[in-house]
């Protein structure tokens, strides 16, 4: 099973809270790949297809957001992700 991964830093004023999470989780349901986010390489992991799950990490500006996900387009998932970080979640 293909697999793919990738990191980024939390860049924007809030962090992973609610408007975040819910635009995270959006991008994520685009996939048929597991993907899964992490503030640690050691996890735990949580589903990013879960808007409940991914708010309860509560990340904060500057921590790392790891990515990785498993499937056909795990790839493409995984870009898409770490792009909306990047953009700031298209918020500011």
């Amino acid at each position: 099973m293909p697999e793919a991964r990738a990191s980024a830093e939390l860049t924007n004023r809030v962090g992973l809270h609610a408007r975040p999470s819910v635009k995270l989780t959006q991008i994520a349901k685009r996939f048929s790949a597991r993907i899964e986010i992490a503030t640690s390489l050691d996890g735990p992991w949580t589903d990013a297809k879960s808007p409940v799950k991914i708010m309860r990490i509560k990340a904060v500006r500057g921590e790392i957001l790891h990515v990785k996900a498993f499937g056909a387009d795990a790839a493409s998932a995984v870009a898409a992700v770490v792009d909306l970080v990047q953009r700031n979640f298209d918020e500011e």
